[in-house]
């Protein structure tokens, strides 16, 4: 999907305006020696741990509205990648002395009462849920990702990459377009639903974790961003939405 950002477009532009080298965060051995940094990693490895466990679950969910037996296959296969995804970042967590389920607890409530909000109907507001509302909350914790260290960094991208998922979701909503141009009509106005909800959370999240607020705020020995720039990082989430919608062909 050419006119989506890359990864390294997604992932590498907030390391270059925080002027932060990937390398220098965790040479600097801030995990061991700054608490609040240490917090701010767990929070971001526990929400995002949380959100692989609600991916299976909604994937799964998914699953039983397929069409046809290939679809529900794949997206069962889908949801057992989520298991792995969410292993890999418990193990991340272990190595940080951190528990998971405590790191998951404070995102337990505003992850279900959003997807509570955003329950899909049909296949296809499922398929745009997971290709749209997922997508946002993935360039949200790549740019929070820009300001911890090299190896919880990597983790981050890694788990949240997933174009194979994307290329499905695209492939099976410009189809049944094809075959029904309303169905544009009304899968443009779920997907601004869509991200007027994962926006209203990004910033709740963002707003409510002290951790999370200060990897990207930043001290006086750590870069961040100041007001500004976090304005512009909301911007840059927008942007890509609208990238996503128009892939689409959908009005944003």
């Amino acid at each position: 999907m050419s006119d989506l950002p890359s990864h390294a477009e997604a992932t590498d532009v907030p390391l270059a305006r925080a002027g932060v080298a990937g390398s220098d965060v965790a040479a600097t051995g801030l995990i061991a020696d700054d608490e609040h940094y240490r917090d701010g990693a767990i929070d971001l490895l526990g929400v995002l741990a949380y959100g692989e466990l609600s991916a299976f679950e909604r994937l799964a969910e998914d699953a039983r509205m397929a069409p046809t037996l290939a679809d529900k296959v794949h997206i069962a296969e889908m949801a057992a990648r989520q298991i792995d995804h969410f292993r890999r970042v418990r193990s991340r967590l272990e190595q940080l002395d951190a528990d998971v389920m405590v790191a998951m607890q404070p995102f337990h409530a505003p992850f279900d009462a959003f997807h509570e909000y955003t329950a899909p109907r049909t296949w296809l507001e499922g398929l745009l849920k997971a290709y749209v509302g997922d997508g946002f909350a993935a360039d949200f914790y790549r740019e929070i990702a820009a300001f911890v260290d090299a190896g919880t960094r990597t983790l981050v991208y890694e788990v949240l990459h997933d174009d194979e998922h994307a290329d499905f979701v695209v492939d099976r909503v410009l189809a049944a377009i094809a075959a029904d141009p309303k169905v544009a009509g009304r899968l443009a106005l779920w997907g601004r639903r869509l991200v007027g909800e994962a926006l209203s959370q990004a910033q709740r999240v963002a707003a409510d974790r002290d951790a999370l607020t200060s990897l990207l705020a930043g001290t006086v020995d750590r870069p961040g961003m100041d007001l500004a720039a976090i304005s512009r990082m909301f911007s840059r989430l927008i942007e890509n939405h609208t990238k996503r919608m128009a892939t689409l062909g959908l009005q944003a």
